[in-house]
């Protein structure tokens, strides 16, 4: 009989020791596993047909190991640019994020302008870009297959609402939040090199013997 209860006794401590280990392990799983960013871009106030299909991608180290965590998030509307835009903007201003006017913002080249409306926001530690535009309506190829003539077709023609893209970054991470280099080439510095010369007076002076 003392050997069935100490044996009782020790397979009760053993599934407590395994039960108290195990919920912490569970909740500390899924808080490194979800990205908070995420959530706060789920609470955005915006309308339900401004979010009607929403795409995740992350990469980077979220410690900033090597490289820091990058949240793209992409997401289709079923209202027009302009109204999508003005939804996601009134929501972000509500939610604390503030206007960044920089300028690479868009990131895009000179001669590549970004169509549509594409705004910069901060807030905290974080930098967000939003670019909502028009949805691409020509399907692009598969398994090889070449490109779609780019005459219009009734699918093409239908094609409405837009498409909402969001980056969110660490402000450490942004280029932009320090200062730009100057490319200006005379801001070059001096040689470090000295020019030799047959001045005397650049010699060095003999120690005396």
């Amino acid at each position: 009989m003392r050997e069935r209860r100490r044996l009782r006794l020790g397979i009760l401590v053993l599934v407590s020791l395994v039960l108290l280990g195990a919920v912490p392990l569970y909740f500390g799983v899924r808080t490194l596993s979800h990205d908070p960013v995420f959530d706060t871009l789920d609470g955005l106030d915006v309308p339900s047909w401004a979010a009607v299909k929403t795409v995740d991608n992350v990469s980077g180290s979220r410690w900033c190991l090597q490289d820091c965590r990058l949240r793209e998030r992409t997401i289709e509307s079923q209202q027009g640019p302009k109204e999508t835009a003005q939804a996601y903007e009134q929501a972000l201003a509500r939610d604390g994020w503030q206007r960044w006017k920089v300028a690479r913002c868009p990131e895009q080249l000179p001669d590549q302008p970004a169509k549509g409306s594409y705004t910069c926001w901060r807030r905290d530690e974080l930098t967000l870009d939003l670019w909502v535009r028009e949805p691409a309506c020509v399907p692009p190829p598969v398994d090889g297959a070449p490109a779609p003539s780019p005459a219009p077709s009734p699918a093409a023609e239908t094609c409405t609402g837009s498409l909402v893209s969001v980056k969110v970054r660490n402000a450490i991470d942004d280029e932009r939040t320090g200062p730009q280099p100057s490319t200006d080439p005379s801001l070059t510095g001096e040689d470090p090199f000295p020019t030799l010369t047959d001045d005397p007076l650049g010699e060095l002076t003999p120690s005396p013997s």
